[in-house]
């Protein structure tokens, strides 16, 4: 599975892992794919410095990248305080009339939230790149888009190409004139934040828009099969995400969660403002319902439904209130029915290639061999 990308960036593989977990990312490396860890929920530089280094000392000196999150628009001159005072208590009342409908307890005295968003705001990405950069990352992601034009100018200096993730051809024409390196066509499908162009329609028309910026293929991918139809519509390699949350590295905050993860099926899913205020592909729960539901008083932009539900999300995590318990993740989910290490789901990854390959090729009338 190797493309002109993949050998520039030294990988075996043209699969790059996204995960905001470290063991995972490094599993993914030495399998001979390209880790990425994502960077949101470092909110203090030291704990990315930790992880930081735990990934120099675990992935054998193979590359690996780094995925922040910074938004396209921001608000400016305001801390978190400021923009939480922005949030009405209409949508207060209702995060608390909602928890108290499952008899979610309250967190303990003292105990913060675990769970901020405050890694949404562009300063705390920054701060992220100033602890990365001090690192050989081979990488950096944006996972909203084109990051300012000072940090594309900042990773070039140092060597590192840099990746953002578009939702249409439009938008990775606009990320090719940024002076961006490679192209994640995220499609519909896709955990987290999407558009709503399907991958199979997606990443031919980047591919067309931006070439011969290398373009990867996303959402909805989870087979050896599907990366060589990925790579069969002119990507360089495919971009991996919610196939790892039921691996045995990664380290999920509750059982009950990854229980939910692989029962769901692929229709079990909603694209939904619920978590951070832009359209995000996650589990369906009653709590998504409830923020989807026209009688509810709507969600609010990023950053402020992020901050506003912080806490509440905590709370849901802590206690494992089931009914309202979610995650990030694409439809792909419909295939993750059992927990096996990275490794093991990378050696399914290249045997499902060689079979979609060795099919095309007896469809073409050419001996494999």
């Amino acid at each position: 599975m190797q493309t002109e990308l993949s050998k520039k960036l030294g990988v075996e593989h043209a699969v790059f892992g996204f995960t905001p977990f470290p063991a995972v990312a490094a599993a993914i490396t030495r399998a001979g794919g390209f880790g990425v860890l994502g960077a949101v929920r470092y909110t203090a530089p030291d704990d990315l410095a930790r992880d930081l280094d735990w990934m120099q000392e675990h992935t054998e000196g193979l590359p690996y990248g780094l995925d922040v999150v910074m938004p396209a628009k921001k608000v400016e001159g305001a801390g978190e305080a400021e923009i939480e005072a922005m949030i009405p208590e209409t949508h207060r009342r209702f995060v608390r009339e909602t928890l108290a409908k499952h008899g979610v307890p309250e967190l303990a005295g003292g105990e913060a939230s675990g769970w901020r968003i405050t890694g949404w705001m562009e300063q705390v990405a920054r701060n992220q790149l100033d602890v990365a950069f001090d690192y050989p990352i081979k990488l950096l992601a944006n996972a909203l888009g084109s990051p300012p034009a000072d940090v594309i100018e900042r990773a070039h200096d140092r060597g590192v190409p840099v990746a953002a993730l578009a939702g249409s051809a439009r938008h990775a024409r606009h990320h090719a004139e940024a002076g961006i390196d490679v192209v994640v066509a995220q499609g519909y499908e896709a955990g987290g934040h999407t558009g709503e162009i399907a991958t199979m329609v997606l990443v031919p028309e980047v591919v067309d828009a931006v070439g011969p910026l290398p373009v990867l293929a996303a959402g909805g991918i989870g087979s050896g099969e599907q990366i060589a139809a990925g790579l069969a519509l002119g990507a360089q390699g495919v971009w991996l995400g919610s196939l790892w949350l039921t691996t045995t590295e990664a380290e999920l905050h509750s059982r009950a969660l990854t229980r939910k993860l692989l029962a769901a099926g692929s229709g079990d899913t909603v694209r939904s403002r619920a978590l951070t205020g832009k359209p995000a592909r996650q589990l369906r729960t009653e709590w998504t319902d409830a923020w989807d539901d026209p009688a509810g008083p709507g969600t609010l932009p990023m950053p402020l439904q992020g901050l506003l539900v912080a806490e509440a999300v905590s709370r849901i995590q802590k206690y494992e209130v089931e009914p309202l318990l979610g995650t990030p993740v694409g439809q792909i989910v419909g295939k993750m029915t059992a927990e096996r290490s990275v490794q093991d789901t990378f050696d399914e990854l290249t045997r499902g290639f060689e079979r979609a390959v060795d099919r095309i090729n007896r469809i073409a009338g050419r001996d494999a061999r």
